[in-house]
């Protein structure tokens, strides 16, 4: 079945994660995409071998798209560029700063070249003036930046988050800002600018700890596993040493934590733990009481517990153990090496399983492409 953006034309610049994020759920979506690669291919084609002999990241972010090679330094394929972009909706690109304005290919222009042209511009810190406008920025420098990774880890260290987060986040910001385009240009029949940049993607997860610091003139302390405004709200060890996380997040499951998991009621009107505030105060002995009475139970009877007074908890697991996770979703992809099971996409439609496109090798779309856009 064509899917809701069948009929649309992305054509995207695109490198690493970010970009190519953002294009893959639109492919997901219908669309027709076409990723423009240099003669080297995506870096992030080479970041492993793990998939088959592919890279693992290029196989997650790539499928349903179609290859071709370009030299936009090459007066024919600007020319054939520009053939594409006519017929397009969707224009994507997050090149080096200035890379693409110094090509001929600015957002700006584009727009006024092609009026319907929806233009996105994927950059590190956005257009705030040098010498941040200017900087070359990866998914880990932003997270230092942003200061994310001050709020991530130990007391005694920070740490990166475990995943390209900045990037990932940029693709979701920005594939939201494409489909508003899109329904805002069937009212207006007019294309229009969107900018992303990872640094804002990250400022805009940072928005509690900013407005904790700004208003409340305290830092957002780093505590691992642990909620800086909730206590419980962390991993607790059982005596066969698996690690649960239990979250309790208001008052009434405070109360059943007592009655059903911990059977120490008192704890409920202890001025030490009778309130949030309270136990948030007094972490260490509310933490280590809770750590003593699940020090004495196997995982299995922690959760029984859990379950019986609906606590709301999860296992610490690993990337293996979410290999084999009840609740992942897979689709399977075609590649030349042969398929793959990847992470069906987040988000569905009730009734639809999701289909993911094959993902292309290195211009393998390039002779196809050239012959349906000769001049």
């Amino acid at each position: 079945m064509p899917g809701p953006l069948d009929g649309l034309l992305v054509v995207s610049l695109e490198q690493a994660v970010a970009a190519p994020f953002l294009s893959c759920r639109l492919a997901d979506g219908g669309a027709r995409v076409i990723k423009l690669e240099r003669s080297g291919g995506d870096f992030a084609r080479a970041y492993d071998n793990f998939v088959h002999g592919q890279s693992s990241y290029f196989v997650w972010l790539n499928r349903g798209k179609e290859s071709l090679v370009i030299d936009i330094k090459a007066q024919e394929d600007q020319d054939l560029l520009h053939r594409l972009l006519s017929k397009a909706d969707v224009w994507i690109q997050n090149l080096a700063p200035g890379a693409i304005d110094r090509a001929g290919f600015g957002s700006e222009a584009l727009r006024a070249r092609y009026p319907r042209l929806i233009t996105v511009d994927i950059s590190g810190y956005g257009e705030v003036g040098e010498p941040y406008s200017q900087m070359k920025a990866y998914d880990m420098l932003i997270q230092a930046e942003s200061g994310i990774c001050s709020v991530t880890g130990t007391p005694d260290e920070q740490c990166r988050i475990g995943v390209s987060a900045c990037d990932v986040a940029t693709g979701m910001f920005a594939h939201a800002a494409v489909l508003q385009a899109l329904y805002e240009r069937e009212k207006t029949g007019k294309g229009k600018g969107v900018k992303a940049s990872l640094f804002s993607s990250m400022a805009d997860w940072m928005a509690g700890p900013l407005l904790h610091h700004e208003y409340g003139n305290r830092p957002w302390p780093r505590i691992a596993l642990g909620h800086p405004l909730l206590v419980p709200y962390g991993a607790f060890s059982s005596k066969d040493g698996a690690k649960t996380l239990i979250a309790v997040q208001n008052q009434r499951e405070w109360e059943r934590f007592c009655d059903h998991v911990l059977l120490r009621p008192d704890l409920k009107t202890d001025p030490r733990s009778a309130t949030t505030v309270a136990r948030v105060d007094n972490r260490p002995f509310v933490e280590g009481v809770i750590e003593g009475i699940t020090g004495t139970l196997t995982r299995q009877e922690l959760h029984d517990r859990l379950r019986t007074g609906d606590v709301p908890f999860g296992s610490v697991n690993s990337v293996a153990d979410l290999s084999k996770h009840p609740a992942l979703r897979r689709v399977t992809v075609d590649t030349s090496a042969g398929p793959v099971s990847v992470t069906a996409p987040a988000t569905y439609y009730a009734g639809e399983a999701p289909v993911g496109g094959a993902v292309p090798d290195l211009d393998q779309q390039g002779e196809a492409i050239r012959k349906e856009f000769a001049a």
